[in-house]
Protein backbone atom coordinates (compact mmCIF):
# COMPACT_ATOMS: atom_id res chain seq x y z
CA UNK A 1 0.00 0.00 0.00
CA UNK A 2 1.75 3.26 -0.91
CA UNK A 3 1.15 5.90 1.74
CA UNK A 4 1.06 9.68 0.39
CA UNK A 5 3.35 12.46 1.69
CA UNK A 6 1.58 15.51 2.93
CA UNK A 7 3.30 17.73 -0.07
CA UNK A 8 1.50 15.24 -2.43
CA UNK A 9 -1.70 15.09 -0.93
CA UNK A 10 -4.76 17.12 -2.39
CA UNK A 11 -6.49 19.51 0.26
CA UNK A 12 -10.28 18.78 0.08
CA UNK A 13 -12.17 20.66 -2.36
CA UNK A 14 -14.75 23.31 -1.83
CA UNK A 15 -17.33 22.68 0.29
CA UNK A 16 -16.43 19.02 1.08
CA UNK A 17 -15.34 20.09 4.64
CA UNK A 18 -18.53 21.35 5.75
CA UNK A 19 -19.73 17.82 6.72
CA UNK A 20 -19.07 15.67 9.20
CA UNK A 21 -16.81 13.54 7.37
CA UNK A 22 -15.12 16.47 5.68
CA UNK A 23 -14.50 17.54 9.25
CA UNK A 24 -13.26 13.78 10.26
CA UNK A 25 -10.82 13.98 7.73
CA UNK A 26 -9.42 17.39 8.36
CA UNK A 27 -8.31 15.72 11.97
CA UNK A 28 -6.80 12.85 10.44
CA UNK A 29 -4.55 14.95 8.43
CA UNK A 30 -3.52 17.59 10.81
CA UNK A 31 -3.11 13.91 13.29
CA UNK A 32 -1.33 12.11 10.76
CA UNK A 33 -0.53 13.85 7.94
CA UNK A 34 1.24 11.00 6.48
CA UNK A 35 -1.96 8.87 5.67
CA UNK A 36 -3.63 9.81 2.50
CA UNK A 37 -7.50 9.29 4.32
CA UNK A 38 -8.85 10.60 0.48
CA UNK A 39 -11.06 6.94 0.65
CA UNK A 40 -13.00 8.60 3.80
CA UNK A 41 -14.51 11.06 1.39
CA UNK A 42 -16.57 8.31 -0.73
CA UNK A 43 -16.35 5.35 2.11
CA UNK A 44 -17.01 7.72 5.31
CA UNK A 45 -20.06 8.90 3.72
CA UNK A 46 -21.50 5.83 2.04
CA UNK A 47 -21.57 4.61 5.61
CA UNK A 48 -22.75 7.80 7.12
CA UNK A 49 -25.46 7.76 4.51
CA UNK A 50 -26.21 3.80 5.00
CA UNK A 51 -27.32 4.84 8.69
CA UNK A 52 -29.85 8.01 7.59
CA UNK A 53 -31.03 5.72 4.39
CA UNK A 54 -31.83 3.15 6.73
CA UNK A 55 -33.76 5.53 9.26
CA UNK A 56 -35.74 6.82 6.50
CA UNK A 57 -36.80 3.80 4.56
CA UNK A 58 -37.63 2.22 8.07
CA UNK A 59 -39.56 4.93 9.29
CA UNK A 60 -41.56 4.49 6.20
CA UNK A 61 -41.90 0.72 5.95
CA UNK A 62 -43.02 0.92 9.71
CA UNK A 63 -46.93 1.52 8.64
CA UNK A 64 -46.45 -1.37 6.61
CA UNK A 65 -45.24 -3.59 10.10
CA UNK A 66 -42.14 -3.87 8.03
CA UNK A 67 -38.23 -3.11 8.72
CA UNK A 68 -36.16 -3.07 5.69
CA UNK A 69 -34.47 -6.77 6.11
CA UNK A 70 -37.28 -8.02 6.08
CA UNK A 71 -39.13 -5.98 3.51
CA UNK A 72 -36.16 -7.05 1.61
CA UNK A 73 -37.05 -10.86 1.88
CA UNK A 74 -40.76 -10.39 0.64
CA UNK A 75 -39.73 -8.23 -2.02
CA UNK A 76 -37.17 -10.50 -3.26
CA UNK A 77 -39.82 -12.79 -3.22
CA UNK A 78 -42.84 -10.82 -4.92
CA UNK A 79 -39.92 -9.92 -8.12
CA UNK A 80 -38.90 -13.69 -8.67
CA UNK A 81 -42.55 -13.24 -10.00
CA UNK A 82 -45.10 -16.36 -9.58
CA UNK A 83 -45.50 -18.33 -7.83
CA UNK A 84 -42.70 -16.39 -5.72
CA UNK A 85 -40.87 -18.62 -4.27
CA UNK A 86 -37.32 -19.33 -3.73
CA UNK A 87 -34.32 -21.64 -1.57
CA UNK A 88 -33.09 -19.85 1.35
CA UNK A 89 -29.80 -19.81 -0.68
CA UNK A 90 -31.43 -18.02 -3.36
CA UNK A 91 -32.29 -15.49 -0.84
CA UNK A 92 -28.80 -15.23 0.60
CA UNK A 93 -26.99 -14.68 -2.98
CA UNK A 94 -30.01 -12.15 -3.44
CA UNK A 95 -29.55 -10.11 -0.11
CA UNK A 96 -26.91 -8.77 2.33
CA UNK A 97 -27.74 -11.47 5.23
CA UNK A 98 -26.11 -14.28 6.97
CA UNK A 99 -27.74 -17.47 6.74
CA UNK A 100 -28.42 -17.13 10.87
CA UNK A 101 -30.15 -13.88 10.00
CA UNK A 102 -32.38 -14.70 7.38
CA UNK A 103 -33.30 -17.98 9.57
CA UNK A 104 -34.48 -15.57 12.10
CA UNK A 105 -35.95 -13.07 9.79
CA UNK A 106 -37.80 -16.12 7.97
CA UNK A 107 -38.79 -17.28 11.52
CA UNK A 108 -40.63 -14.08 12.51
CA UNK A 109 -41.96 -13.33 9.18
CA UNK A 110 -43.47 -16.75 8.99
CA UNK A 111 -45.02 -16.60 12.61
CA UNK A 112 -46.87 -13.44 11.05
CA UNK A 113 -48.34 -15.72 7.99
CA UNK A 114 -46.25 -13.52 5.43
CA UNK A 115 -44.30 -16.18 3.99
CA UNK A 116 -44.04 -20.14 4.44
CA UNK A 117 -41.18 -23.00 4.30
CA UNK A 118 -42.28 -26.14 2.46
CA UNK A 119 -40.25 -28.91 1.34
CA UNK A 120 -38.96 -28.74 -2.05
CA UNK A 121 -40.47 -30.81 -4.59
CA UNK A 122 -37.39 -31.67 -6.24
CA UNK A 123 -35.07 -32.28 -3.55
CA UNK A 124 -36.72 -33.72 -0.58
CA UNK A 125 -33.93 -32.38 1.55
CA UNK A 126 -34.36 -28.49 0.76
CA UNK A 127 -36.62 -25.70 1.84
CA UNK A 128 -38.31 -23.36 -0.24
CA UNK A 129 -39.58 -20.33 0.96
CA UNK A 130 -43.15 -18.81 -1.05
CA UNK A 131 -45.05 -15.97 -0.60
CA UNK A 132 -48.12 -16.47 0.75
CA UNK A 133 -51.41 -14.04 -0.27
CA UNK A 134 -51.00 -12.09 2.86
CA UNK A 135 -47.64 -11.59 2.35
CA UNK A 136 -48.11 -10.15 -1.13
CA UNK A 137 -50.71 -8.01 0.39
CA UNK A 138 -48.46 -6.40 2.98
CA UNK A 139 -45.22 -5.82 0.81
CA UNK A 140 -46.59 -4.59 -2.64
CA UNK A 141 -47.99 -1.53 -1.02
CA UNK A 142 -44.89 -1.32 0.42
CA UNK A 143 -42.69 -1.24 -2.52
CA UNK A 144 -44.73 1.46 -3.79
CA UNK A 145 -43.65 3.50 -0.11
CA UNK A 146 -39.90 2.09 -0.85
CA UNK A 147 -39.81 3.09 -3.92
CA UNK A 148 -41.42 6.40 -3.03
CA UNK A 149 -38.91 7.15 -0.64
CA UNK A 150 -36.10 6.15 -2.46
CA UNK A 151 -36.68 9.07 -5.29
CA UNK A 152 -37.21 11.68 -2.22
CA UNK A 153 -33.77 10.71 -1.32
CA UNK A 154 -31.83 11.46 -4.18
CA UNK A 155 -34.39 14.17 -5.66
CA UNK A 156 -31.45 16.36 -4.36
CA UNK A 157 -29.45 14.97 -7.43
CA UNK A 158 -30.05 15.98 -10.82
CA UNK A 159 -30.66 13.23 -13.89
CA UNK A 160 -26.96 13.40 -15.13
CA UNK A 161 -25.67 13.40 -11.41
CA UNK A 162 -28.06 10.47 -10.45
CA UNK A 163 -26.68 8.59 -12.98
CA UNK A 164 -23.25 9.45 -12.62
CA UNK A 165 -23.62 8.61 -9.20
CA UNK A 166 -25.19 5.15 -9.78
CA UNK A 167 -21.90 4.45 -12.39
CA UNK A 168 -19.50 5.49 -9.87
CA UNK A 169 -21.29 2.80 -7.24
CA UNK A 170 -21.94 0.22 -9.72
CA UNK A 171 -18.15 0.23 -10.39
CA UNK A 172 -17.14 -0.13 -6.49
CA UNK A 173 -19.67 -3.10 -6.60
CA UNK A 174 -17.59 -6.80 -6.20
CA UNK A 175 -20.12 -8.64 -8.37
Amino acid sequence: MTVSTPSKMKKPAAGLANDRVGKGMERWRREFPDIDCSGKAVVGRLLHLNERLLKAINQRLAGHGLTYPGFAILATLRVEGAPYRMSPKALLDALILTSGGLSNLLRNLETRGLVRRMADETDGRGVIVELTDKGQQVVEPAMRDHARAELEIVAALSAKELSSTADALRKLMPD
